[in-house]
């Protein structure tokens, strides 16, 4: 590729339905691609450095060695972009493509100017971003989707052990998806196995399945702000911990999360905004029971408010995520209850967020 500079920018994400189920094999879930976004500058030069603007890490020496890339620093926060750089200089050695000295530098607009997080997949974005730059700084074609999507789900599985990948697929491809998770413990498995990145690669990945999902003209997508970050990793544990300690009760809430999030997926095809909207309250229900159920609060009470408001003006709502706090996300059938909604989120001390799906 003949450009010397160029810069990728990579949305965030927010889930719509399905969490937690998502981790079990085959149960599918809904997410959209929001515009706020990582960007990613990649620069030819000499001086191999890396910078993380967001973190201040600065100019940071780097190489790549023996299939890893190694960055002059203790600091943890480095993890994310140090993986991807070893997947996607991995990759490219593997193919026989060259590539030659480089600057990275990412930087990250997702959350408030304050420093509040809003809960928009900063990890995942991040490791997409960094692996299609590099990708498409040194590939002498194009770079499919499906290619950075797989390069990036390895890189964030073997980092972070866990997930389900949604974040990564809908950095990725954008726009909304109906996603079932490739299972972390699988790829991981398999990464430890392969002799070649490429061999696996290109293998059929057999619990994975994406596809894009329509949104209808008439069905209106709002988000919240409930004022309180929270900790997916720990949240997701908890609700997992279920399926050891009362089996018959996390089963129940997987097949009416599977009944919820096939009703709502039903109302995108058919374009039924009370299908939608039944999917929505149901997976809100299934959602809080298997809260209660496993001691967790995955609907705050600010989180409540946002919902029963929804309801109130004519729509549905629900947490978004593993819940506990960050955003919950609204579908409301009209501008005018869109309006009503925003407004009397204002006065809860919810913050509407201006985000809207991004296709890329």
């Amino acid at each position: 590729m003949s450009k010397s500079i160029l810069t990728i920018k990579t949305p965030g994400k927010l889930m719509i339905a399905g969490e937690f189920a998502v981790l079990e094999p085959r149960k599918k879930l809904a997410v959209m691609a929001v515009n706020r976004f990582v960007s990613t500058t990649i620069e030819k030069q000499e001086d191999l450095t890396v910078s993380l603007v967001n973190f201040n890490l600065m100019d940071l020496s780097w190489k790549f060695h023996d299939h890893e890339v190694y960055i002059d620093t203790q600091d943890k926060r480095v993890h994310f972009v140090k993986s991807a750089m070893s997947v996607a200089l991995l990759y490219l050695e593997e193919s026989c493509i060259p590539w030659e000295p480089f600057k990275l530098t990412v930087k990250s607009e997702l959350d408030d100017e304050s420093g509040i997080k809003y809960g928009l997949g900063s990890s995942a974005a991040v490791t997409v971003s960094v692996v299609e730059a590099i990708l498409t700084m040194f590939m002498p074609h194009d770079v499919t989707k499906d290619l950075v999507f797989r390069l990036s789900a390895l890189s964030h599985a073997k980092t972070q052990g866990n997930g389900s990948g949604a974040d990564v697929a809908a950095s990725s491809f954008g726009g909304v998806l109906q996603y079932a998770s490739f299972q972390a413990y699988w790829l991981n498995e398999q990464y430890k196995k392969a002799d070649r990145l490429v061999d696996l690669v290109d293998r059929k990945w057999p619990y994975l399945s994406l596809r894009p999902l329509n949104v209808p003209e008439d069905i209106y997508i709002c988000i919240g702000w409930t004022g309180k970050p929270a900790s997916t990793p720990k949240l997701v544990d908890q609700v997992l911990q279920l399926k050891h300690d009362k089996r018959d009760r996390f089963d129940a809430f997987l097949e009416a999360s599977e009944r919820a999030v096939s009703k709502f997926m039903n109302g995108m095809e058919e374009e039924n905004i009370d299908l939608i909207l039944e999917g929505i309250k149901e997976n809100r229900q299934a959602l809080r029971q298997v809260g209660e159920d496993a001691h967790v609060m995955i609907e705050t009470p600010q989180l409540t408010t946002l919902c029963d408001l929804a309801e109130t003006y004519g729509g549905a709502g629900k947490p978004s995520g593993a819940g506990g706090g960050d955003s919950g996300i609204a579908f409301m059938p009209t501008e005018e209850s869109v309006q009503k909604l925003k407004d009397a989120w204002k006065q809860a001390g919810i913050k509407p967020l201006d985000l809207i799906i991004h296709k890329k």
